[in-house]
């Protein structure tokens, strides 16, 4: 239903503009800090241990901020999804993408059969592709895992990962000042935070290759931070309205004493869901990058 449909409602968010994206901005540091700084550290231990740490993160946050019913469940599925997800690209000797085929497919049967086996089964429908949908997110995420094992692939993970962050960074920022021309109904985002964060992560990918070094020229910097930023704003973009849609006053005279009450989640777990979801979508993207350079 389109915004200027009869009785089309916009979603208002009981969250301020502030918690939706200083947050959010914060956190996308951290998360770029850890899969940049650990590796650097600790070598394939440290990136293993800080793609496990923001899967984990990630399925504590979906869970909470979706409403998956069958808590306990939901949270157990995903997280054995996502440390399965690692184990088969870290114990192989010679390890591949296809590998996660193994893992989305005992991750769906396991979803359905938990989802099925919980007493009541409200939002059956909802719960089961919520359910999939994050064993799809933490299994992209372990994509990361396949490069870094020399020192140019290492080099490109960071390069590509910085300009993720960047247009993380970039368009929460622009965003909390500017969210305009809005690009979703009810949602603090706009074209100008879209835009900037393609060219703060562009610009981030040709200054990160040239600190670097290696073959990576400037045009083909420019363009595969271009690439990766997109696909981080647009994912970003997405996880918002989840935030909006999780945190949405309810109409009608009920609204005023709902906004007293506040926001119902923290906004730090709603920004780990809005920082790790588009990382995880940009983990497969870098890897097909990755290969092609």
């Amino acid at each position: 239903m389109s915004p200027t449909s009869p009785g089309a409602v916009a979603l208002r968010s009981a969250l301020p503009p502030r918690a939706h994206h200083l947050p959010a901005a914060g956190l996308a540091v951290v998360a770029v800090g850890l899969l940049v700084g650990l590796p650097e550290l600790l070598g394939d231990l440290g990136r293993l241990a800080a793609v496990l740490v923001l899967q984990l993160g990630l399925v504590l946050a979906w869970v909470l901020v979706t409403g998956i019913q069958g808590f306990a469940g939901s949270l157990t599925v995903g997280a054995a999804a996502a440390v399965a997800a690692d184990l088969a690209l870290v114990l192989p000797k010679r390890p591949d993408l296809g590998e996660l085929l193994v893992v989305f497919g005992l991750g769906f049967l396991a979803v359905v059969l938990q989802q099925m086996f919980r007493r009541p089964r409200a939002e059956l429908v909802a719960s089961l592709s919520g359910a999939v949908l994050l064993i799809c997110a933490v299994g992209a995420l372990a994509a990361l895992l396949l490069l870094g094992s020399e020192p140019r692939e290492a080099r490109w993970v960071a390069v590509a990962v910085l300009a993720a962050g960047a247009a993380l960074v970039a368009g929460h920022l622009v965003d909390l000042v500017l969210p305009r021309p809005q690009l979703a109904d009810g949602v603090p985002r706009g074209l100008a935070g879209l835009v900037v964060a393609v060219l703060a992560g562009a610009a981030v990918a040709v200054l990160g290759a040239a600190t670097a070094g290696g073959p990576l020229g400037a045009t083909t910097a420019a363009l595969c931070g271009a690439v990766v930023a997109a696909v981080a704003a647009f994912v970003a973009l997405a996880a918002s309205y989840i935030v909006v849609e999780a945190t949405a006053l309810p109409g009608g005279e009920e609204e005023e004493e709902a906004a007293d009450a506040g926001p119902e989640f923290s906004p730090w777990s709603l920004g780990v869901l809005q920082v790790v979801l588009p990382l995880a979508a940009c983990a497969p993207v870098v890897l097909a990058l990755g290969a092609a350079l």
